[in-house]
């Protein structure tokens, strides 16, 4: 798979994980959508920093929680791109709580964007992504650590990847790969917000690499799984852990 003239359409990229999928897939030759939700100067500073650099790419405002933003989504980067070759699902939110203490609102937050997202992303990739395309779904290698606190977040994150190796079957004949990255604890904003620094220095030593990721790591399993040699890998869940798990 040539990444010339290819289309990558990554959800949630204006900052953190995203951003960094979006700049090493341009980096590859790819033309790049950059979904978000709300900050939209984020989005545009990455555009206008990967124009310089004589990429193309464009800043798409999409809810992905909403099927009919989704829909225009697609439309939009096809009219402006072209036809939709990779689809990274990375638009999410982490915001942790005991389950017991866990408001309706907060657990219909989680599943709206972190599995109805994916869920609509899905659906209508399965009929607009290019035959011999790619899609990418972002999971959390928190489901094999069973902290307190991430039960809402660990179940989102397990339909995800459920639906990975599902809908790797039922692309047959069209010569699409399905795959998850789970990342390890990752030096983001959306991890660090909230934690002290004697938690974060616990997250850091659990790995046997003894440090926290970071969204390069995470951008080069993903680059992997778009490109060539990662041609051969279908309904998998890459755990990029560090060995924490």
């Amino acid at each position: 798979m040539t990444t010339s003239s290819k289309v990558a359409l990554i959800t949630g990229a204006s900052r953190g994980i995203g951003a960094t999928i979006a700049r090493r897939l341009a980096s590859d030759g790819f033309a790049v959508a950059i979904n978000y939700a709300s900050n939209a100067a984020e989005a545009d500073a990455l555009v206008a920093e990967l124009a310089q650099a004589g990429v193309s790419a464009i800043a798409v405002k999409a809810d992905v929680s909403r099927a009919d933003h989704v829909h225009a989504m697609f439309a939009t980067v096809e009219d402006q791109l072209g036809k939709i070759d990779v689809l990274v699902n990375n638009a999410g939110v982490l915001k942790t709580a005991p389950l017991a203490q866990t408001s309706d609102e907060l657990y219909a937050q989680n599943f709206a964007i972190n599995t109805q997202g994916v869920f609509n992303t899905l659906r209508e990739a399965a009929t607009r992504l290019n035959d011999g395309g790619r899609i990418i779904n972002l999971s959390t290698t928190s489901l094999a650590l069973n902290l307190p606190g991430y039960a809402i977040y660990n179940g989102t994150k397990a339909a995800v990847e459920a639906f990975t190796r599902v809908f790797a079957k039922e692309l047959r004949g069209r010569r699409i790969t399905v795959n998850a990255v789970a990342p390890g604890p990752v030096a983001t904003d959306l991890f660090l917000n909230g934690k002290t620094d004697e938690q974060i220095d616990t997250f850091a030593r659990m790995p046997p690499l003894e440090r926290l990721g970071q969204p390069e790591d995470i951008a080069g399993v993903v680059a992997f799984l778009a490109g060539k040699d990662g041609a051969w890998v279908n309904g998998q869940v890459l755990r990029a852990n560090g060995g924490v798990a």
